[in-house]
């Protein structure tokens, strides 16, 4: 596990840029499940606009609380699209289902990044890398990222992932 204290929106976007050049590392025969776990305010839509922006997207990144999923394409980088996804309003992993959770999650092509992913656990696969983000300041965060081989990290419910595992 890597722990990295970023003093700026802009430290957490260079941040995420330099986590987008490791995914390739951690490839699976399904999506590439990322889980951004923290506070409202912790920086995980900051992060993902770097994520997102390091694969070539040029328009801007919002989260995607009210419409739940969006879906960028990409070319080359090993991924065809990336898929962001805000769970928080969501009550329970069945509506996540109805989104095409399975078919999104087959496809190897596909780099899939969860905000609150502790809504629906149970849906996450076991390989999900795990990022946990504390709010410390109005400009410093710590981010934690377990780069832990897949096959090690334990699937967590939900009463397990109160807040960040």
């Amino acid at each position: 596990m890597a722990v990295y204290t970023t003093h700026s929106a802009e430290e957490t976007r260079r941040l995420a840029r330099s986590f987008a050049k490791k995914l390739g590392a951690v490839r699976q025969q399904r999506a590439l499940v990322v889980g951004l776990y923290g506070n409202l305010g912790s920086g995980k839509t900051t992060f993902t606009q770097g994520l997102i922006a390091a694969f070539g997207v040029k328009e801007d990144v919002t989260s995607p609380t009210f419409v739940i999923e969006k879906i960028y394409k990409i070319k080359g980088k090993g991924f065809s699209h990336i898929i962001h996804i805000d769970a928080y309003r969501l009550r329970s992993a069945d509506e996540l289902k109805v989104l095409g959770w399975k078919e999104i999650e087959a496809e190897s092509g596909n780099l899939i990044v969860v905000e609150w992913p502790e809504h629906v656990a149970e849906l996450l696969s076991r390989g999900h890398l795990i990022l946990r983000f504390s709010f410390i300041n109005h400009n410093e965060r710590i981010i934690e990222i377990d780069y832990g081989s897949p096959e090690k990290t334990k699937r967590k419910t939900k009463k397990e992932t109160a807040g960040a595992p």
